[in-house]
């Protein structure tokens, strides 16, 4: 009688604990989703600055000089993606207690934010190598060479690679917060 009534205090207990957890989970879902259609436009803006600082490059390649008010903005940004609650359901145990279903929906999920926050990491770090030819310029400076255009715009094709990747990323993860936030009503 007396393991009955453990066994049922301990179940009580395991199920109040994903309870817990995927309201947690759920709210975070919701938080990290509600600026996902901006992040996309962002990014497409980021995407289209970068082609027209390329076809700036371009005309230096071409004729040693830079266009007349050309102005170059390379730039990444990182969006910040909670996870405190995906990773407190790892370290209480609670994604033990739940179906294999629904901890696997919910390890995709945080599978491919982590994948999208390495991607957009990596995606500054190209951008800031894109820029460090320019950090120590001064206004009266020379133009970059053809050779030093050159050079420039294959950094900055290597971050619109990164960025086509972010991209991707990024719609995944748009439509399984979306799927997800579907199923969860």
């Amino acid at each position: 009688m007396a393991l009955s009534l453990d066994g049922m205090v301990e179940w009580h207990q395991h199920r109040s604990l994903v309870r817990d957890a995927e309201a947690s989970l759920r709210g975070e879902i919701t938080r990290n989703a509600q600026g996902m259609d901006q992040a996309l436009a962002d990014l497409q803006k980021t995407r289209e600055s970068l082609a027209r600082d390329v076809g700036i490059l371009k005309t230096v390649i071409a004729t040693g000089k830079l266009p007349a008010d050309s102005k170059m903005e390379i730039a990444s940004g990182i969006r910040v993606l909670e996870n405190v609650s995906w990773k407190t359901a790892q370290s209480t145990g609670a994604l033990s207690y739940m179906t294999y279903e629904q901890a696997r929906k919910y390890a995709s999920i945080y599978a491919t934010q982590d994948l999208l926050i390495d991607s957009e990491q990596q995606a500054a770090r190209d951008a800031i190598i894109s820029v460090a030819p320019f950090l120590n310029t001064q206004d009266g400076d020379a133009d970059p060479s053809p050779e030093q255009a050159d050079a420039i715009k294959q950094k900055i094709e290597v971050l619109q690679g990164q960025l086509l990747l972010v991209g991707s990323l990024m719609q995944s993860l748009d439509s399984e917060y979306k799927a997800f936030l579907a199923a969860h009503r």
